[in-house]
């Protein structure tokens, strides 16, 4: 038990740090090639912080465990949209521009629709078993590719503004080392945090069910809580906000796409209330972010309350 803990400051000190160094490079990089922040959050930072998601998911898909692979990107997703956003804005309440309310936030909104389409056959379709087949996961590579054109397209007419600068800029070597040393210490970090907790869960005697639906899916997605924290403290609400909606279609396009493509998925043990309460968390995102374009305290409060409360729910219908 000692050990456990002890992992779980030595992950949690990891993350802290890894997240700070992240986004000094990132916020360097956007200032360097006058690349919008919004970007940067939505590549480097978002699909980065998402690594964990992608190898848990990809590892238990290949090894036949699909619940796992499925559940723990749906976990992560709501946390993403609920946990990491509403935190962010209880703390540092965040500014979120037209662009992400027109086009970046709805294309969340869109993943969360897409999977749960793709994955539900026997209520929506009348199929025989619930699964999300290779070309399923085509489709999803498919959305992928479109999201990442977008993005591009937004990097080169330079659609948000680019922050000005403050002091002389980092070198190059440095923005890299910066960006692999934070990314590294970030997904080492969190493992180490989610193999402590795990480990303290089953010494005090919690299931692996409820370990799997809360402390793995919410343990990788630490990286994107620790970030988008971190980022919105320094007064990068543009690439807070963008690391989590990067990180939602990354796992959703990418992680499910890809990992469908290798190997079916059947869905087990997620039942049409997880997608449910993903696709209403994608909702909430968007329309706390769209009313006046910021995310307060009172509306982060409502998101962490939204999450606490399912997760409650989860864990007593078990």
């Amino acid at each position: 038990m000692l050990l456990d803990i002890l992992i779980v400051v030595i992950g949690a000190a990891l993350v802290l740090v890894g997240a700070d160094k992240l986004t000094d490079g990132a916020v360097a990089v956007a200032r360097r090639f006058q690349i919008p922040e919004m970007v940067i959050g939505l590549t480097i930072v978002g699909f980065g912080t998402s690594l964990p998601e992608f190898m848990v998911s990809l590892l238990s898909g290949v090894q036949g465990s699909s619940g796992m692979s499925i559940g723990n990107i749906v976990g992560s997703n709501l946390f993403n949209a609920l946990m990491i956003v509403g935190v962010s804005a209880v703390f540092y309440p965040i500014t979120v521009s037209r662009t992400s309310v027109r086009k970046d936030i709805p294309l969340v909104l869109l993943s969360s629709v897409a999977m749960t389409a793709l994955a539900l056959d026997v209520l929506i379709s009348g199929g025989v078993t619930d699964v999300i087949s290779r070309g399923d996961g085509i489709v999803l590579m498919c959305f992928f590719v479109i999201f990442m054109a977008y993005t591009f397209s937004m990097a080169k007419s330079g659609a948000e503004d680019v922050e000005a600068g403050e002091g002389a800029p980092m070198s190059v070597w440095r923005m890299v080392l910066y960006i692999v040393l934070g990314l590294a210490a970030l997904i080492g970090g969190g493992q180490l945090f989610v193999e402590g907790s795990c480990g303290i869960a089953r010494e005090l005697g919690v299931s692996e069910a409820v370990i799997g639906l809360t402390l793995v899916a919410g343990g990788t997605s630490l990286p994107e809580l620790a970030t988008s924290v971190i980022a919105a403290r320094k007064g990068r609400s543009a690439m807070a906000v963008g690391n989590v909606i990067g990180s939602m279609l990354f796992n959703t396009f990418w992680v499910i796409g890809f990992c469908a493509t290798i190997r079916p998925l059947p869905v087990t043990d997620i039942d049409w209330v997880d997608f449910a309460m993903l696709i209403f968390a994608s909702v909430l995102f968007w329309f706390f972010a769209r009313t006046r374009h910021y995310i307060g305290r009172f509306e982060g409060g409502i998101m962490v309350a939204t999450y606490v409360a399912y997760i409650t729910w989860l864990v007593l219908s078990l």
